[in-house]
């Protein structure tokens, strides 16, 4: 299969980029979280791959990170998710908010994805609970009981994810739910 490519980046039109491997053009949908950090057209890349053939198509995603095509994988593995929702769930999210919500069983963060509704939702849940923070636990953030409950909260209140994870940094590590709500909220304030 189709592991790698490595070529010169002809083409870049939302999801899809074209890669001219020794004179072979190759369409590849890539991830937003990947699309954006490609270099300008003319310039050499490389991506890892994720071939996929299907009755009536031969479809081939990349990634600029190893980590970002291992999700795709385990993404994919889940019954009612396709290449195309995995896709759009690390467009979405990227690896690390993905791999967090998972941990932290939020299915509200993965609500807010397009084509991910709450059932999916709670399935990817349920499925990749243990298999995103085996392989990718040191990347992710450590967050104990109370500093996510203060997160939820914070969300609950409206916040972003962005900016209620911004506020919780800067608060201790052994701060109480009710004074760490307060807290984040007088930060965010400002």
């Amino acid at each position: 299969m189709i592991g790698r490519l490595s070529g010169t980046l002809v083409e870049k039109m939302p999801p899809e980029v074209l890669v001219d491997c020794h004179g072979v053009g190759y369409e590849v949908q890539v991830p937003m979280s990947t699309f954006y950090n490609l270099p300008a057209v003319g310039e050499t890349i490389t991506l890892l791959t994720q071939f996929i053939v299907r009755e009536d198509a031969q479809l081939l995603y990349g990634f600029g990170t190893a980590e970002e095509r291992q999700t795709f994988r385990e993404l994919i593995k889940i019954t009612g998710v396709g290449p195309r929702t995995a896709l759009s769930i690390l467009s979405g999210m990227g690896v690390t908010d993905l791999a967090q919500a998972v941990s932290l069983q939020e299915a509200g963060r993965l609500v807010k994805v397009p084509g991910i509704g709450k059932k999916t939702a709670e399935r990817l849940l349920l499925e990749l609970k243990g298999k995103l923070g085996a392989d990718m636990g040191a990347r992710t953030v450590a967050v104990n009981d109370a500093q996510a409950d203060i997160l939820q909260a914070l969300v609950a209140l409206g916040y972003s994810d962005k900016d209620a994870a911004a506020a919780l940094k800067l608060l201790p590590a052994d701060i109480s739910v009710t004074d760490g709500i307060k807290q984040a909220l007088k930060a965010l304030a400002k």
